[in-house]
């Protein structure tokens, strides 16, 4: 009796396993990098995201001031400047909240397309 459980119970095991690991693929297959933020991503990123990147920002300025002097000497005081205190700005000021850098750029792009048609339909009447 107990050696017909086993492989029954090894049957059932496994094919919860294989079953679980295909339940994220189908869940990830529905959403896009277009679909809005919800909320937990956008109280996670107003809880955690936003002050560790204003923090990043600050802590980018004030290194981008005490390595100026080199970054003059090798003439990319802009280079520096973007990747040490604008991009983190832009994350921490600009982006929408919950929003993945691609998410905003997706949104930002369909803004714009939204906003020219607009003017297209405006320029037309």
């Amino acid at each position: 009796m107990k050696r017909a459980k086993r492989p029954v119970l090894a049957s059932v095991l496994a094919s919860t396993l294989m079953l679980t690991a295909m339940a994220p693929m189908t869940a990830f297959a529905g959403s896009s990098s277009q679909d809005r933020p919800g909320e937990m991503a956008m109280i996670a990123d107003s809880l955690i995201a936003r002050p560790v990147l204003f923090a990043s920002t600050v802590v980018g300025a004030g290194l981008w001031l005490v390595t100026s002097p080199f970054s003059l000497l090798g003439g990319n005081v802009g280079e520096a400047g973007e990747v040490l205190v604008l991009n983190p700005g832009k994350n921490t000021f600009v982006r929408c909240l919950g929003c993945t850098p691609a998410q905003h750029e997706s949104l930002k792009a369909e803004k714009a397309t939204q906003a020219a048609n607009e003017e297209k339909v405006a320029a037309a009447e």
